[in-house]
């Protein structure tokens, strides 16, 4: 089996998507004999260069103006892929891929990522209108699958009208990078916000529920807020800092890798993710896999917070975040410990890495098989 991705990037600085599948990737080359081959554009600070195994590799392709890719038509044939799998929207690298695909008679994925979710298709309307009556729709409806990493966004796909077949696998997480540790226990707590810095994001949310919330309540308490962000934007959030004499409790840090990341999640006492929309929401699982209980909205889907008490998963908007943000800071210490064991124990269970690409590994076998259809794929 020859499989070929396709992604715009996996430069660090793209965040969870880039890391989702080049871990995907890893983990298939693994336990698989298959030859697997990334296509990407060239950046400056790509998260990996090359798989370990043989069977891996990575293709980095120029770009023209347009964002085309020069080499990738050419190479993609040069590969003879048995199947494609695409990630993302809006980008002519995966909507060169479709082509390919269709042009050649090759089964292909696509992997939205998010970019079907109500709150994404909201934003640059125009734009996406004009792309999905050119090329999108098109490549969306001929795709063999759509792959969707949570229930809630293949139900969203659903009531778009697309009606292909639609596999539900989540995102994975290499647990080899976040392994068991103890927690120290300090007088000084801190609440981790680690993704990207943009609006959608919530991040105004969350500065105004902590301004809301009493001294007394939020003594030793600071936020560290980490990620990538457009600078404009960082600077207006640096100055509402300011304006609400907030400078001195919670603090704005440029993104990190490695050790100083894990070391992040590992020195939190709570974890916040204030979004409006994810897909999946990747640095939950991380921070869970950290034994880092958390707080996030319904604009992500991860309902087995509560079910499993390792968390709060709450309404979109201020007063919700502030309520959960009061009680959190209140629970008691032993408590939050227990959440974060929960949490640990869910990402073992069924967030690992190694069983995401098993189930990938199924998809792809009943698409070029034929076989028998797997639980997680839904037919209308």
């Amino acid at each position: 089996m020859n499989i070929a991705h396709v992604i715009s990037s996996i430069d660090n600085s793209t965040g969870g998507p880039a890391r989702s599948v080049t871990h995907l990737i890893a983990a298939m080359l693994e336990n698989s004999s298959h030859k697997i081959e990334l296509f990407c554009r060239k950046s400056q600070n790509p998260i990996i260069n090359n798989f370990e195994k043989p069977t891996g590799f990575i293709h980095f392709c120029r770009h023209n103006r347009l964002g085309g890719l020069q080499q990738v038509r050419e190479e993609i044939k040069l590969s003879t892929p048995d199947l494609l799998h695409g990630h993302g929207l809006w980008q002519l690298l995966v909507h060169q891929m479709a082509k390919i695909a269709r042009k050649n008679k090759i089964p292909y994925i696509i992997t939205p990522r998010g970019m079907l979710e109500p709150w994404s298709l909201e934003q640059k309307t125009f734009k996406k209108k004009i792309a999905l009556s050119l090329f999108q729709n098109k490549d969306l409806n001929n795709a063999t699958c759509i792959h969707a990493t949570a229930t809630l966004e293949a139900e969203n796909i659903r009531n778009l009208g697309y009606t292909n077949p639609i596999a539900v696998i989540p995102n994975g997480i290499d647990l080899t990078e976040f392994p068991k540790f103890e927690k120290f226990k300090t007088t000084e707590k801190k609440i981790l916000f680690l993704s990207r810095i943009h609006q959608k994001k919530g991040i105004e949310n969350l500065i105004e529920a902590w301004s809301q919330i009493p001294k007394i309540v939020k003594e030793n308490w600071s936020i560290n807020i980490v990620g990538n962000g457009e600078e404009k934007y960082c600077e207006e959030l640096q100055d509402l800092l300011i304006d609400k004499g907030l400078s001195e409790q919670i603090f704005i840090k440029g993104p990190m890798y490695g050790e100083d990341k894990l070391k992040e999640y590992q020195d939190a006492d709570l974890f916040v993710l204030p979004t409006y929309s994810e897909n999946f929401g990747i640095v939950i699982a991380e921070a869970l896999a950290c034994n880092t209980p958390i707080i996030t909205t319904k604009g992500a889907p991860w309902e087995e917070l509560e079910t499993t008490q390792s968390g709060w998963w709450i309404d979109i908007g201020v007063e919700p975040l502030r309520e959960a943000l009061e009680e959190a800071l209140q629970t008691p210490p032993e408590t939050l410990s227990r959440m974060g064991e929960n949490g640990r124990r869910l990402i073992e269970e069924k967030y690992s890495i190694e069983a995401v690409a098993k189930q990938m590994e199924e998809l792809y076998t009943w698409i070029l098989e034929k076989g028998e259809k797997p639980d997680f794929v839904n037919l209308i």
